[in-house]
């Protein structure tokens, strides 16, 4: 089995300080909790940027600013910029963060329209996904297929017909949005990738922690952080990042799974050249 490639998910686009004072806006507060998961043992720093305020954007200038500054206090992290987003963002904004310098090794690419409850419907179609696809292989980035469902599986895999993918593909599941987050549902989404490919997963709010555990169990990679969920445990609010990959360290070593270094990490996802 694999060495586990811990993720951390350091701010993402909707959580709020109003949830968790914790929670990162500014280039300053980004640098902490990326520092604090990096520390804790984190190889990919998953990363959406806001502007002081809170407002999520894609703004290049902001994502270079804030790659820069992740990378003189974690200088060999693999630091993976969110192609998502939020809700109502145009394709050509959303690309922005792979359009830095130096160009992104990895970056996410959300497979397929997804419910986000009530009327949040964030759009990915058949096209758009072809279209990041084929701007990420030009750009030599390797893209982390973010799927929410089964369904998100088949389209990346219609991508890799096209040729628009490179092996191994990489996935990270994101359970408990539009798919419920129950082992039985992970262990499908894991038989339904290719041979040879590798994954990650990630449970939301209340399903971060089982999620975590089986993940591990079964051989994958996770992804932990205030995109995805506040809490250290039930009632208690999560004060960093690193707190968060902490648990998910002893997790681990509970389970017997080593933790991946950075260089481990690019290993066992193919982004060495």
């Amino acid at each position: 089995m694999d060495k586990l490639i811990i993720s951390a998910a350091i701010c993402g686009a909707e959580v709020t300080k109003e949830q968790n004072p914790a929670v990162p806006y500014t280039i300053e507060e980004i640098v902490r909790e990326a520092k604090s998961a990096y520390d804790a043992g984190a190889s990919v720093i998953h990363l959406h940027v806001r502007w002081d305020d809170g407002t999520p954007t894609q703004d290049k200038g902001r994502f270079q600013e804030a790659v820069d500054a992740i990378r003189k206090v974690c200088p060999d992290a693999i630091i993976q910029p969110s192609t998502g987003g939020a809700v109502g963002m145009t394709d050509l904004e959303r690309l922005q963060s792979t359009d830095i310098t130096p160009t992104p090794e990895f970056a996410t690419l959300d497979c397929g329209t997804c419910n986000f409850g009530g009327d949040e419907i964030f759009i990915n179609t058949d096209n758009t996904v072809f279209n990041f696809a084929k701007i990420m292989k030009e750009r030599g980035i390797k893209p982390e297929l973010e799927v929410f469902d089964k369904g998100m599986i088949d389209i990346a895999l219609k991508a890799d017909r096209k040729g628009l993918l490179v092996h191994p593909l990489h996935f990270d599941f994101v359970l408990g949005v539009q798919m419920t987050a129950t082992v039985r549902d992970l262990v499908f989404m894991a038989g339904s990738v290719p041979a040879g490919s590798t994954w990650t997963a990630t449970g939301l709010g209340k399903n971060a922690w089982h999620i975590a555990a089986a993940t591990i169990s079964l051989g994958g990679h996770v992804r932990v952080g205030f995109e995805d969920n506040l809490y250290l445990e039930k009632g208690v609010l999560a004060k960093s990042n690193g707190e968060m990959v902490e648990k998910a360290v002893k997790i681990a070593k509970l389970l017997g799974r080593e933790i991946a270094t950075p260089a481990e990490a690019r290993q066992i996802l193919g982004l060495t050249k």
